[in-house]
């Protein structure tokens, strides 16, 4: 079995990757431009291929195709981070070029299903909580969640018109220890272990939900070889509500660290109050209990 993962070097992406791996018969080719992946987080693994290539460029991503022939395609490569994503609004509309380069090669190759990395941002600032798949409005206006949904909107067209099977998954904030250090768990983690100041924009009380990338990897492949999970979206997050003040106590206390909260002016946009999934899809995937914030940050530290 041949699986192409686009984004490769990124921290989901890889820590996939590395999973997919312990089957012998499984082989991986990784595709990434190392915009924010890394090369340290390729698996170092005789079954791994890896590819330096823009999956937005039509012929870059074209040479891959017409080199291997692919089972399965996880389509993770995206420009992320809110602040990045703020920044760079024009790089983020280029990436649902990738998109339609990714479908209209995994279509012409017959493969089996395609997987795509949605986004909670899709959402948007809630109207309610928990955020479900199929009742909660996908509402924000920004850039990067408006690529999600654009995306999640070809993935259903290819399916309805060319029969492209798929599977959405729409990430909440997800950590370990493979994450960019410009990522609120990790940046906390790293200022903790410095002994340096841990900054929060606003007052802190916005509500996250933070989940191990392990259960994140499990529940995804969960559905892989099952097509009763075809065509279908899932939420992939934990649904413990923790405010961004709460978790840098907790990373303070977890480290046994001297840094202070300081607090910075709030986001201008793109900082949203509330959030929190609605992960009964998730749960049925896993059959098992998520693992809790405090575990999950001491296996980051002792991976550190």
């Amino acid at each position: 079995m041949r699986i192409l993962i686009t984004g490769g070097a990124g921290f989901v992406p890889s820590s996939t990757a590395d999973k997919l791996l312990e089957n012998p018969e499984v082989k991986i080719v990784l595709a990434d431009n190392f915009l924010t992946g890394l090369k340290a987080n390729i698996p170092d693994h005789p079954n791994c291929t890896f590819i330096e290539c823009d999956v937005n460029d039509h012929d870059q991503l074209k040479v891959i195709f017409d080199t291997y022939q692919f089972d399965y395609v996880f389509h993770y490569a995206a420009v992320v981070g809110v602040k990045r994503t703020l920044a760079q609004p024009i790089d983020v509309l280029h990436d649902i070029q990738g998109i339609k380069n990714v479908l209209e090669f995994s279509r012409k190759q017959q493969v089996k299903r395609v997987f795509f990395s949605s986004s909670s941002e899709v959402y948007g600032e809630p109207v309610h909580l928990p955020q479900n798949e199929e009742i909660t409005p996908l509402n924000s206006r920004l850039p990067y969640a408006i690529v999600k949904n654009v995306g999640e909107s070809y993935f259903r067209s290819y399916f309805q018109v060319y029969g492209l099977k798929y599977t959405i998954f729409r990430f909440f904030n997800t950590y370990g220890p493979k994450q960019s250090p410009d990522f609120v768990m990790s940046k906390f983690i790293q200022s903790a272990l410095k002994g340096e100041d841990i900054t929060i924009y606003g007052d802190g009380n916005q509500t996250r939900t933070f989940c191990y990338i392990n259960d994140n990897v499990e529940a995804c492949l969960n559905t892989l070889h099952d097509d009763r999970f075809a065509n279908d979206v899932f939420n992939i997050g934990n649904d413990k509500i923790t405010t961004i003040l709460e978790l840098a106590s907790t990373v303070i206390r977890l480290t046994g660290s001297s840094s202070k909260i300081v607090h910075l002016p709030a986001l201008p946009e793109g900082d949203m109050t509330r959030r929190q999934p609605d992960i009964t899809k998730m749960k049925q995937l896993l059959n098992r209990d998520l693992v809790s914030l405090d575990e999950g940050i001491l296996k980051v530290l002792e991976a550190y």
